[in-house]
This record gives structure tokens, sequence and C-alpha cells, in this order.
């Protein structure tokens, strides 16, 4: 098989799984994290006066990742940039909004959201084998999907894709978004994401408190989660009973 088919199959088997590699990545880095929390000499893991807000710098960075997947999914199309994952969907090319300064916002969004996780862990080499293993899994997915818009779009997309960079945004070449925000079918998307973020700090910061006996509890962090729960909670009785 050549390397260019190659890629695009490792890429359509991949989309169908990309849930799963946070999972995997979380199980390593709360290991880690605990280790560090019992100070085994990681580096840039030794408790420090500015931790707290070290923490929250982490966190913003989290939230600005879900503020870019919110603001693409409540601009885009019907039947785009959804959370499909049986099979590519496409019934048009998005080309406003962020999708103007870069062609994969929604994977630059799940990024931050997971880079922030990973500074939370604070181990170097962690950090930068997240990057690696990010790159290599969601450059195999991004290439499937270009190349199925690329089959069904024509020079529609090639025009569109030639003057938009991957994933490094171009903020010079914004363009406001064509369509209004919908903002339930972003809250709807996105509640899952926000519940995660705000689970895995407030997760993380318990059992490193827990462990080192401190029991100086984040509730900035126990706030958010339960916030984002009780949404993801009601969100799910209105759809119940909406059905």
């Amino acid at each position: 098989m050549a390397l260019q088919e190659d890629m695009r199959q490792q890429g359509n088997w991949l989309f169908k799984y990309r849930s799963y590699l946070p999972l995997f990545i979380l199980v390593i880095g709360l290991a880690l994290y605990i280790l560090k929390e019992l100070n085994l000499n990681f580096i840039l893991g030794q408790e420090t006066t500015y931790e707290y807000i070290y923490n929250f710098i982490c966190l913003g960075i989290g939230l600005l990742g879900l503020y870019i997947r919110f603001h693409v999914v409540g601009y885009a199309a019907e039947n785009t940039s959804g959370k499909n994952t049986a099979e590519q969907k496409a019934d048009t090319v998005n080309s406003t909004g962020f999708y103007s300064i870069v062609r994969h916002p929604l994977y630059l969004g799940n990024f931050l959201m997971w880079l922030s996780a990973a500074l939370l862990i604070a181990n170097i080499w962690f950090i930068l084998v997240f990057c690696l293993v990010y790159w290599v899994y969601y450059e195999r997915i991004m290439y499937a999907e270009e190349a199925y818009l690329r089959d069904k779009f024509g020079e529609n997309y090639l025009n569109w894709a030639n003057t938009v960079p991957t994933f490094f945004p171009r903020c010079k070449n914004y363009r406001k978004p064509s369509l209004p925000f919908n903002w339930m079918k972003a809250i709807k998307s996105e509640k899952n994401s926000f519940a995660a973020l705000t689970l895995i700090f407030c997760l993380f910061d318990i059992i490193g408190q827990i462990i080192t006996q401190r029991y100086n509890f984040n509730y900035v962090f126990i706030g958010l989660s339960i916030f984002s729960l009780l949404m993801y909670v009601v969100i799910k009785i209105l759809k119940v009973r909406k059905a």
C-alpha cells in the first residue's frame, strides 16, 4: 500500500477511536502527578509558593481551548464539525470564523485543553512526549479528513486550504462568521468537554491534597466541577423530556 493510502487508512481508523487517546494519557499523567506530589524529584515537580497561580494558568489554557471549540461549533454549518465517529461527514466547507485562520480549529482546541492537564502534571518530559504523541496521532486524522474534503469538494476546498494554515493560526486572515451563533448547539456539544476539563483539575487537586495530607483544596476547581456536572445533568434531562 502506498504511503498516501496508508496514512489515510490509519487516519480513518484513528478518527473512530480519537476519544480514547486522552484517557490513556490521563492514566499515565495521573500516575506521574502522584509521584510528583510525593516529591520524587521530577523536573518542575517540586512544591513551590507559586503552585496555586500555576494551576490557574493551566486552567486558563484549558478554558481557552474550550472557548475555541465552543466558538467553532456554535458558528459551524449543520452536519459539520461534529463528534461523529463512524465516518467522515461534511455537507459544506466551513471557511469563516476560526476556519478562516486555521484549518483544524477543533483539534487546536483539543490540544490546548489536554495540554493544560499535561502542564498541571509539571513534568517537562511528559509534556514533550504528550506534544509528540498528539501530533503524530492527529496528523493522520487531519490527513484523512482533508483527503475526504478534497475528494468531495474539489477546487472549492483547495482554494480555501491553500490560504489557511493547518494547525497554527494566522490571525490576520480572520473573517467574520457567515452564520449566526447557535447557543444551544454549542452548549449541547461542549457540555462534555467542560465537565471533563473541570473534573480533571478537581480530581488532580483532591488526590494531590490527600496524598500530601495538606487538605488545602482548591474550591474554585470544586465549584467549577459541580457547576459543570449540574449543567450536564440539566441538559440531559431537558433532552430526554424533549424527546
